[in-house]
């Protein structure tokens, strides 16, 4: 069955739940071992999952934003790395369709893979010397123009998806300009290699390693964009972040409820689930999702029925989403754990996986104290 043939969103989530059921179990194995879920990816593709923001004159559904969470929550529950990997690919999928930025042609042939053979993009923008692109850094990643097309040398680190993408969208500085630009890498170009750098001990499925251009020739057309310095557009399918974090913290509450409700020492008649501290660690887990749910949706859907005039005043409202529900989820994990007590830190328990995991999210785009700042600057603004 293919989630692009169902015809509402409940179908296409209950089909989606039972693809990625068995997620969860194959999690502790890749986080224990440092390796890729291609397994995971494989199912992915096969139920149309990496086409569904496509739009729809395409092949694809041209989902919402607020779908494309849920769907994102649900892939977070059960495994938050391969949650965090495919929803780059979904954002951009819904940005490029939306904006409509590229070369038609160029968009075109790639948006046709995707919805093909469930090709996977993203971008690979953060470098060694510069740390996060959202903090403005010029890349030492270059591009130089020949004759017939563009010379690209460079390294990039934290490129999600690595093992498995077939397109890279590389920033690189424009030698003898002072531009940036946008490029189109396929990985079948001759120059181009993955080194397997990503040793983090959160997200150990998402092989995020370095993605290495040794003179990697590319077309004309394979510059897709020149960046404006300065100009940071809201940027609303960046949502997919909060929504990975929320399906963890979501893990993590079935995880406690279910030791709740099962675990009775013989101390006490019933199960600790009717103890008083448990059950206010255990309503402050709840009302911690009940407010990063409603948050983050009411964004979302907000996002989804504005024009471009409002959407370009959302900055301040996207980064309190994330930085609010990332930090819940931290929160309730922690709850969770304290619930479960020593046991949580034991091995065979997803806990401590969904511990390091949850943890990725404060260092996500963007960052809490830029957040801050641009929330300071808007009630500033507003006075």
């Amino acid at each position: 069955m293919n989630l692009l043939e169902l015809n509402t969103m409940e179908e296409r989530i209950e089909l989606l739940t039972k693809t990625v059921k068995p997620f969860t179990e194959r999690a502790t194995g890749h986080d224990k071992n440092g390796t890729f879920p291609f397994e995971n990816f494989k199912e992915l593709k096969a139920i149309g999952y990496p086409a569904l923001a496509v739009p729809e004159e395409y092949g694809g559904l041209g989902i919402s934003l607020y779908e494309m969470l849920r769907y994102q929550e649900v892939i977070g529950k059960a495994d938050g790395s391969t949650a965090l990997s495919i929803g780059w690919h979904m954002g951009l999928m819904k940005q490029l369709g939306e904006k409509k930025n590229w070369k038609k042609e160029k968009y075109e042939s790639v948006i046709r893979d995707v919805v093909r053979t469930g090709a996977l993009l993203n971008s690979a923008a953060s470098e060694p010397a510069t740390g996060s692109p959202t903090r403005g850094g010029k890349p030492e990643t270059f591009a130089k123009e020949v004759d017939t097309g563009w010379i690209i040398n460079g390294r990039k680190t934290f490129t999600t998806l690595s093992p498995i993408l077939s397109y890279f969208i590389v920033s690189a500085s424009i030698d003898g300009t002072d531009n940036v630009g946008n490029f189109l890498i396929k990985r079948d170009r001759n120059g181009v290699s993955v080194d397997e750098t990503w040793d983090s001990i959160a997200m150990r499925g998402t092989g995020s390693h370095d993605l290495v251009l040794e003179d990697v020739y590319i077309e004309k057309d394979d510059l897709v964009e020149i960046m404006t310095p300065g100009k940071k557009t809201p940027a609303g399918w960046l949502l997919h972040i909060p929504a990975c974090y929320l399906g963890i913290a979501q893990a993590a509450q079935k995880a406690a409820l279910e030791f709740a409700t099962t675990y009775s020492p013989n101390s006490i008649k019933g199960t600790i689930s009717e103890l008083p501290n448990v059950k206010q660690k255990l309503g402050e887990i709840e009302l911690g999702i009940l407010e990063s749910k409603h948050f983050l949706y009411s964004i979302a859907k907000k996002w989804d029925q504005s024009n471009e005039e409002t959407k370009s005043t959302m900055g301040p409202e996207l980064g309190a989403v994330k930085l609010s529900v990332v930090n819940k989820a931290v929160d309730v994990v922690d709850l969770a754990m304290r619930i479960v007590g020593a046991r949580s830190l034991s091995e065979k328990s997803n806990l401590q996986l969904y511990y390091r995991d949850v943890r990725a999210g404060l260092h996500n785009p963007p960052m809490d104290d830029m957040t801050i700042m641009q929330l300071a600057g808007k009630s500033i603004a507003e006075l």
